[in-house]
């Protein structure tokens, strides 16, 4: 996995974890029930997006959340399974870092 160390204040090292290869970071735009989502990934496209049966009582998502996506080996250009949700400081971490400026158009 890749991950980043994150240093707060107090010395605590917390690591952010970023894409891995086939796997891109997208934004929650629209909820559609039965954890079911419309998520606009990196390279552009609005796929339909779902938490697999093994996350899916674990990860809770809002609208405009950051996920970690993977693309279908079918479809992939339209449907997509959620791997992992942001947590607000890690948001908060990677655009001050400017990994987000993707993004930052749609805000």
């Amino acid at each position: 996995m890749t991950y980043h160390k994150k240093e707060e204040s107090e010395g605590e090292v917390i690591r952010v974890r970023f894409p891995k290869e086939g796997e891109q970071m997208g934004r929650v735009i629209k909820l559609l029930g039965n954890c079911k989502m419309h998520i606009k990934c990196e390279d552009g496209k609005v796929r339909l997006g779902r938490i697999p049966g093994s996350k899916r009582r674990r990860m809770w998502i809002r609208m405009n959340d950051f996920v970690i996506i993977k693309p279908w080996e079918t479809q992939g250009d339209t449907r997509c399974d959620i791997i992992y949700n942001y947590p607000r400081s890690h948001v908060d971490w990677l655009r001050r870092r400017g990994k987000l400026k993707k993004f930052e158009e749609d805000f």
